[in-house]
């Protein structure tokens, strides 16, 4: 890990990408690593777009604004790349994890892109599949921790179920758990 890495989440209302944006902050957080995560909020409704950040350091973060400069992008609902600059503010290295049924190459061109790197999972899909909800938040996680290696599928699964133990039904737990493992193994790179 670099001494800060900064995460940009953008979703839409009632994805999940505030919830998927505090469940990575925890899962973290038991690594000897400072962390941040907060939402920002437009209009307050379903479907309105979402922002949430998240920031893992090695030291204490002093910093309390909007991450503006990202390290890795993670795009919930794909048609958001077509509403906002997804790519606002990214360095040439950046990381970007997209919910997209098209492969790395075709998302690539559509964000007008050359470099850095694209990773693509059909997010959606797999949740209707696993959790039978289309909320692809537990996907886009086990599809990060698959593209960056910030964290270990197998120990965040541990953290999530235990995050979500207390909230929800046992075979949703467990749904989510068989999401984030198909993430981690139909994420593509390009």
């Amino acid at each position: 890990m670099a001494q800060m890495t900064e995460i940009r989440w953008h979703g839409r209302g009632g994805q999940g990408a505030k919830t998927a944006a505090y469940l990575l902050a925890e899962a973290v957080m038991g690594d000897d690593a400072y962390i941040q995560a907060f939402p920002e909020y437009g209009p307050e409704r379903m479907g309105a777009p979402v922002r949430a950040f998240v920031r893992i350091s090695k030291t204490p973060i002093r910093m309390h604004c909007p991450v503006l400069s990202p390290d890795i992008v993670v795009v919930l609902d794909p048609t958001l790349m077509k509403a906002v600059d997804v790519t606002e503010g990214v360095p040439e290295d950046a990381v970007f994890i997209i919910n997209s049924t098209e492969g790395p190459a075709e998302v690539r061109q559509q964000l007008g892109i050359n470099t850095g790197r694209v990773y693509t999972v059909p997010a959606l899909k797999i949740a209707m599949e696993t959790i039978k909800r289309p909320i692809p938040n537990t996907v886009m996680l086990g599809a990060f921790a698959k593209a960056t290696g910030l964290l270990d599928v197998d120990a965040l699964k541990e953290r999530v179920r235990a995050q979500l133990g207390s909230k929800l039904r046992p075979d949703v737990i467990q749904g989510n758990m068989d999401a984030i493992d198909r993430a981690a193994q139909e994420v593509q790179e390009g």
